[in-house]
């Protein structure tokens, strides 16, 4: 028989493992580093909401928009950009965090364009699950904004967190391969 004993096979597995790190243990640590960039994805929200509404020219634009699809109204697509916004700098900064702690097994801790690009695609599952609770929670249910915001947030965790885990940050061999792969 060739190949690997089993001690071997199970050494690796174990080796890999501790190498990638408890699933608890990464849940506890993305979601710390979540509540860091829940107050900077909360505070560019608020910020840019502010800016936004208070912006004549910001205003007009949404106006038009919304007349031109005749989808929505002007109040809905400023929460949109707002939370575009906001997104899309909470995101950098939960790229940084994450390869550097929860993940750095898995990255080296190093930030790679490539990685980033990947992190941004798979967070945009969770900016359309931030949106929608967003939108509903705040023009259906009829919830104050800032409580909108916050469901919202912990709805893109669940989303954010399975993709960084299973998809982003899957260790992988050092030929780039994760395990299923080899």
């Amino acid at each position: 028989m060739t190949g690997a004993s089993a001690y071997d096979r199970a050494r690796a597995r174990l080796l890999h493992r501790r190498r990638g790190g408890a699933l608890s243990t990464k849940a506890m640590t993305f979601a710390l580093i979540g509540v860091i960039n829940t107050v900077i994805d909360y505070g560019v929200f608020l910020l840019a909401r502010a800016a936004l509404t208070r912006s004549p020219a910001a205003l007009a634009v949404f106006d038009q928009l919304a007349r031109a699809c005749d989808c929505s109204n002007t109040v809905t697509i400023s929460l949109i950009a707002a939370n575009t916004v906001s997104w899309l700098v909470a995101v950098s900064a939960s790229y940084v965090m994450n390869s550097s702690i929860t993940f750095a097994a898995e990255s080296g801790r190093q930030l790679r364009w490539r990685a980033y690009f990947a992190f941004v695609v798979s967070g945009v599952a969770g900016w359309l699950a931030n949106t929608a609770t967003l939108v509903v929670a705040a023009e259906v249910l009829l919830f104050p904004v800032w409580l909108a915001k916050a469901v919202a947030i912990l709805a893109s965790f669940v989303v954010n967190f399975s993709l960084s885990h299973f998809v982003v940050f899957r260790v992988r061999d050092p030929h780039g391969r994760a395990p299923s792969d080899v």
